[in-house]
């Protein structure tokens, strides 16, 4: 019979395609990791990894074998948390796939009041692109996602998390740092940061300029940063200036060390999204996270998180 901590080491080599990273993932020698895996290929008499010196990839076996072994480890969680929740406490662990900035930053303080209710759920957060949230998913590896758009997936079930404002950030010593407003055709000649080509702000950003007939090579782009936290420093250096997640750049607004500034006619938004599996069977965990995000009476908990983000 197969034992589920021997399906889960597997998990863990097929994902990093290392016996040394799972090791350090799952806190055990490399030696055993080996050794564990030896016994598997064994027990299957099949091979599930084809070993070419320290790099190892999966074979058709071990291809077919990890969709099933994540859904038996899955299916042991949910027969734990079920079993643990009849003592009258929500116990488990709770992975979420993030790919959005504005969404990690206010998932923190969500999270710290639901653990308040539930002190037995341990959460993790891993940080991906919109794509990888999505895959992860769906076969398991993460519960639930936060993307900044809807992707093209019939077996995730979407609600909406939170709507996001994209404003304008300068410096504080600029010079529109004490304007109400300005025009949109200011923006040409302005030095621009960007953030990636796929990332959610920048594709707000781009489609309310387009409505004002300004295209990105109208702007004076002086560097593309993949990190959110990177460009504020980079605005705050005064590189440039950039469209910003206000939930994100917020604090540093109220600090004084950079400005929020308006620009007539543009309003940019992005939903933000919530998913789940729709055919993966729910945990108890899972599920009383899911409805605590969209309860009613959390809608202003949300707003309380966006704010002091």
């Amino acid at each position: 019979m197969l034992e589920t901590h021997e399906l889960n080491i597997f998990v863990n080599v097929a994902e990093t395609l290392s016996f040394t990273e799972a090791a350090k993932r799952l806190h055990i020698s490399q030696p055993a990791v080996s050794m564990q895996m030896s016994n598997l290929e064994n027990r299957l008499d099949t091979m599930l990894f084809d070993r070419s010196g320290r790099n190892i990839t999966l074979t058709e076996a071990a291809e077919v074998l990890l969709p099933l072994a994540r859904d038996m480890l899955n299916l042991s969680t949910q027969i734990e948390e079920t079993m643990a929740s009849l003592q009258g406490e929500l116990v488990g662990h709770l992975r979420i796939g993030c790919s959005t900035t504005a969404g990690r930053y206010t998932l923190p303080h969500l999270i710290a009041r639901f653990r308040q209710q539930y002190p037995g759920v341990r959460v993790t957060v891993g940080v991906c692109s919109s794509e990888s949230a999505v895959d992860q998913v769906c076969d398991g590896r993460s519960q639930i996602g936060i993307l900044s758009h809807e992707a093209a997936c019939k077996e995730v079930e979407y609600r909406p998390f939170f709507e996001d404002h994209v404003v304008l950030v300068v410096p504080a010593s600029h010079p529109w740092a004490g304007r109400e407003s300005i025009m949109p055709k200011d923006l040409i000649g302005q030095p621009f940061i960007l953030r990636e080509e796929l990332a959610g702000t920048r594709r707000v950003m781009q489609a309310g300029l387009l409505e004002h007939d300004i295209r990105l090579n109208d702007l004076d782009v002086v560097m593309e940063l993949g990190s959110a936290e990177a460009i504020a420093t980079a605005i705050e250096a005064g590189i440039g200036i950039a469209f910003f997640s206000r939930v994100v750049v917020q604090r540093c607004i109220r600090a004084g060390i950079l400005a929020e500034v308006p620009v007539e006619g543009l309003c940019l938004k992005r939903q933000l999204n919530m998913i789940r599996s729709s055919r993966r069977a729910q945990t108890r965990t899972q599920t009383a996270f899911w409805d605590f995000c969209h309860a009613p009476e959390n809608k202003a908990l949300l707003e309380m998180a966006v704010q002091a983000a």
